[in-house]
């Protein structure tokens, strides 16, 4: 545990739009029968652009509170409950889930329901490593591998052995998903942006049928990782459990490398970058690709990859569109928001540039 007093990695004091009554969140934590004590440090962090994330701790409690941002929400997006219940559900088969505490389903706590649970220490890569954490290529790589093996560990997951399998939607997930994201963008498209028509059509076109059901993450990145204090190639906690569900696996790792920066790609998207997938030892998103049906048995042409990849890209861009609609209506004061926008616009140009490379 860490002591109070100390500021956590990625984390700063509340935003004072993002604030909240702890004093409601005491008393409703007692009735679950976790009393915090009567000095809580609340800190935010900042690492995310969709769910609000914060610390408390008491000098006893470690924990971690969850709940949606305030503004226009995409129908299904920051559900609470959802989260929630995917975390529990994982609990006795996938150990990097962090335990769960209590969910707050009465919205007259703090405005929203909110979940609360243990934080998991370690290291969690931001856009780069933290000071003081200096891996060689070798440790750089031998992080990457493993990270990738705890996806494959997850998409190995027996769905039907947990209170999960009722997600398990059937066959069509990838026409959903593409019909389900195109829908989306569409709802939060603002009059500065373009309308990713033409890959939209694209997709619907080329979309292949499903290659199987499995527990995927959906949101599967470094920043989304925790990493072993004492050996930071070793992953003991994954986050965000936001967009998990039970769907096709490639379009799991498409998502993934839709954040993959490597260090040959041009000026903008190397700014975009929100993960150190660019420091010396990291795959390039083709090796990463390999790793995977290597791990999984899997065979892949990479005209058929090309579907994954623009989607990946695609859904990222639909994200940024999300993100920035609420800064475009005033829905947040937040100025990191307003840098969604050119980003929503870049994503769509680089689909459409892959799928002109065909």
């Amino acid at each position: 545990m860490s002591e109070q007093g100390t500021t956590l990695e990625g984390a700063s004091p509340v935003r004072e739009e993002d604030a909240f009554d702890l004093d409601a969140v005491r008393r409703w934590l007692a009735e679950q029968g976790t009393e915090l004590g009567q000095e809580v440090e609340v800190q935010q962090f900042g690492g995310g652009a969709s769910n609000l994330t914060y610390s408390l701790r008491d000098g006893h409690h470690d924990l971690i509170l969850r709940r949606p941002p305030a503004g226009q929400k995409a129908k299904g997006a920051h559900d609470m409950t959802r989260e929630h219940r995917v975390q529990e559900g994982l609990a006795g088969v996938f150990p990097l889930v962090p335990r769960m505490i209590a969910l707050c389903t009465d919205e007259s706590v703090i405005g929203a329901d909110f979940y609360v649970m243990e934080r998991v220490d370690g290291v969690i890569p931001r856009r780069d490593f933290p000071p003081g954490l200096d891996l060689d290529e070798a440790q750089v790589r031998q992080l990457c591998t493993n990270a990738l093996d705890v996806l494959v560990e997850l998409h190995a997951v027996d769905v039907d052995q947990t209170p999960l399998a009722a997600m398990n939607k059937g066959d069509g997930y990838v026409e959903r998903q593409v019909s389900g994201w195109s829908r989306r963008f569409r709802d939060a498209r603002t009059d500065d942006v373009g309308d990713y028509e033409e890959v939209m059509g694209w997709l619907e076109e080329h979309r292949p049928a499903d290659v199987g059901h499995c527990l995927i993450h959906n949101d599967f990145r470094f920043d989304n990782l925790v990493l072993d204090r004492d050996d930071p190639t070793r992953v003991v906690g994954v986050l965000d459990w936001e967009m998990a569900t039970v769907g096709d696996p490639l379009m799991d790792l498409g998502g993934t490398l839709g954040y993959w920066v490597q260090a040959d790609d041009d000026d903008f998207f190397l700014q975009f970058r929100r993960q150190p997938t660019t420091a010396p030892g990291m795959l390039t998103r083709q090796e990463v690709v390999d790793y995977y049906l290597e791990r999984t048995g899997r065979t892949l042409t990479p005209e058929q990859w090309r579907f994954y990849e623009v989607f990946g890209l695609f859904r990222l861009g639909v994200i940024a569109q999300q993100i920035y609609y609420r800064y475009f209506h005033g829905q947040t004061t937040n100025e990191v928001y307003a840098g969604f926008g050119p980003a929503a616009r870049y994503l769509e140009q680089r689909c459409r540039a892959i799928i002109a490379a065909g």
